[in-house]
């Protein structure tokens, strides 16, 4: 059975007991939006203990705010009313791993062709640096309001407790 009919299976089974229909969209709860890894081993609604229409979960490799977290969180803050940012990294991310040139270089040995999209993938040495710089862009963006409360954390995926981060 594939990864893809395994979890298509769990979903026949979670939706034949599903009762939290009717949740308004908008907006969460907590006014939160989390911008973090797609690490596997961070269950957001876990580690933060939220439950459904609590928070807005944005997530791409490494938590990075791209052009693209940006569209997003702008439309949570200003349609989906939210008033703060969570910004998660967690320790051991694969993006702390490899280089944007080494990762390159294998796609170009791989497949022939020079990455176009994304021009950069935007690996990282210092996990708290990262977290600081996420931080900044979303503070200097002029569609987020200084009045938007935004802090950073590292998750260590090995004890599952959350570190703050230091602007």
């Amino acid at each position: 059975m594939s990864a893809i009919d395994h979890v298509l299976e769990a979903n026949r089974r979670f939706a034949a007991g599903f009762t939290e229909g009717g949740l308004p969209g908008r907006p969460p709860a907590l006014r939160l939006t989390v911008i973090t890894c797609l690490d596997c081993r961070v269950h957001v609604s876990k580690l933060l203990d939220l439950s459904l229409g609590e928070a807005h979960i944005i997530r791409n490799a490494g938590g990075i705010v791209t052009g693209d977290v940006l569209r997003s969180l702008i439309i949570s803050h200003h349609i989906g009313g939210t008033r703060e940012v969570m910004i998660i990294n967690n320790t051991k991310c694969g993006m702390l791993t490899f280089k944007d040139e080494e990762l390159e270089e294998r796609l170009l040995r791989e497949t022939g062709e020079r990455p176009k999209v994304p021009a950069r993938f935007l690996a990282f040495t210092d996990l708290e640096e990262n977290v600081r710089e996420q931080m900044r862009k979303v503070h200097a963006h002029p569609w987020i309001p200084d009045s938007v409360q935004v802090r950073g954390f590292i998750y260590d995926v090995d004890t599952g407790s959350l570190e703050e981060v230091a602007p």
